[in-house]
């Protein structure tokens, strides 16, 4: 996290080789990006874009999702079933074989989360993922992620959407000016005022709602808020 033109995008895209360090080395799973081909990276890293039209391109949904497979050269038996598996897994099947471009902007968000995870990459990366998403869908998405995280894959989110990050994640990096100035659990990192206003961020509300009613400091689930306000009720 971290203020537009922090850095947050360029980093991520130093770890897959869209970019190249001017200086430096970045090693993934031990391994030295520079002895790396863009390929071999996609096989370890999936990446979902911001603008979900920067990385759709195909005449149909279906396809979209399949492409990375054909790529990698699946046979086609494979790919229509992992294709079939992941339509259902995002509840994409109605779409399969609609163009992805007239879909909502939450919609293609989708798709091209899908199209990546057809991979099975070992990292996901995703920029903004819950823009255009409302309450339900960050839900579901919440629930993906989770799901990827026990199953050993690796998580990276850049995102604006504190609250997002206050409910759901449970580990958080601030940045400023291309640099890193805080790392550690979430609870503890958006509830300190001053890495908070050197990271350009607003409390989360939760937070906000702690100090009014003079709760201890920090940044506690919601239903420990209702707990506490009970509590003060009852008193």
């Amino acid at each position: 996290m971290g203020k537009n033109g922090a850095g947050k995008t360029t980093l991520v895209k130093l770890f897959n080789g869209l970019l190249k360090p001017d200086k430096g080395e970045i090693f993934v799973n031990n391994k030295n990006i520079i002895t790396l081909s863009i390929a071999e990276l996609a096989h370890i890293i999936g990446f979902v874009f911001q603008n979900a039209d920067n990385q759709i391109f195909s005449r149909t949904v279906s396809d979209e999702i399949g492409f990375i497979l054909k790529n990698f050269g699946y046979n086609e038996s494979d790919i229509n079933n992992q294709v079939s598996n992941i339509l259902k897994r995002f509840n994409l099947e109605q779409f399969k074989e609609r163009s992805p471009f007239l879909l909502s902007g939450g919609e293609r968000k989708r798709v091209a989360l899908a199209s990546i995870l057809c991979a099975n990459p070992e990292i996901v990366i995703l920029d903004e993922p819950t823009i255009g998403q409302d309450a339900s869908e960050k839900k579901k998405l919440v629930s993906l992620l989770q799901e990827l995280n026990q199953n050993r894959v690796t998580i990276i989110i850049i995102t604006h959407d504190i609250e997002f990050i206050a409910e759901y994640i449970p580990h958080c990096i601030l940045m400023r000016k291309g640099l890193l100035i805080a790392e550690g659990p979430t609870k503890y990192l958006l509830a300190n005022e001053k890495l908070l206003e050197e990271a350009s961020l607003i409390k989360p509300q939760l937070v906000q709602l702690s100090d009014l009613l003079n709760f201890e400091k920090g940044l506690h689930t919601l239903e420990y808020m209702k707990e506490q306000i009970l509590e003060f009720l009852k008193s």
